[in-house]
């Protein structure tokens, strides 16, 4: 199966599914990540940035590592059309049957931008083999948001990664430019606690939550 991870930014796919990522990676699956956003790329931080994420998607086993280099903070100047056609086109490219994309609540502009451009580009019209999307949680933009039913992330799917909890904590160490120390919930201590509460919500150890956008049964 080929599974899709959109990420606005590098280390958002960690943060929200990287425990699926490396478990989809060794039931075989072929994982693919795209990063849609980049700052200057003749920025030395940048290029660190890019190493940081192809790291620590080699810890998770991911197969392809594609990188959209869109403005960072800038994806709301593009022009509507423009964005949906660079996201149609990446989509169709890699012809995904599962994706995980942010959720539409998070603070961050690029986020929602992602999303909608997303969405856009995963219509059944457009992609008739996609089976399913869902929603990921990323910490320090899903929960700063303004506090509304708008803007709640509500999980219906949950995904045991007891197994794979200590390769999402090593991927992250790879992200040592985005990492900061706890209380901070960018910190390993505030992932393993979500991972701790979002299992314990279904009695596992550690989990990752979604929720589901759509699903063919």
């Amino acid at each position: 199966m080929r599974i899709l991870i959109i990420a606005p930014h590098n280390d958002d796919e960690v943060l929200g599914c990287g425990g699926t990522i490396a478990k989809y990676a060794k039931d075989g699956n072929e994982v693919i990540v795209c990063e849609v956003t980049a700052g200057d790329l003749k920025d030395p931080v940048v290029q660190l940035q890019k190493r940081e994420a192809k790291e620590s998607h080699s810890i998770l086993g991911v197969a392809q590592t594609v990188f959209m280099d869109l403005p960072v903070v800038g994806l709301r100047e593009m022009q509507t059309r423009e964005l949906n056609a660079r996201f149609l086109q990446m989509v169709q490219k890699i012809s995904p049957e599962i994706v995980f994309i942010p959720h539409k609540g998070d603070m961050h502009i690029d986020h929602r931008m992602v999303i909608e451009a997303a969405m856009v580009a995963l219509r059944p019209v457009s992609c008739p083999q996609l089976k399913a999307i869902y929603a990921y949680e990323t910490l320090s933009e899903t929960e700063w948001n303004t506090p509304c039913v708008d803007n709640a992330f509500i999980p219906t799917v949950y995904n045991d990664i007891t197994d794979e909890i200590e390769l999402k904590l090593e991927a992250m160490k790879c992200h040592a430019s985005q990492l900061c120390e706890y209380p901070h919930p960018r910190s390993l201590e505030a992932i393993r606690a979500l991972a701790m509460h979002r299992g314990s919500t279904v009695c596992v150890g550690y989990a990752e939550a979604f929720m589901v956008i759509r699903e063919i049964l």
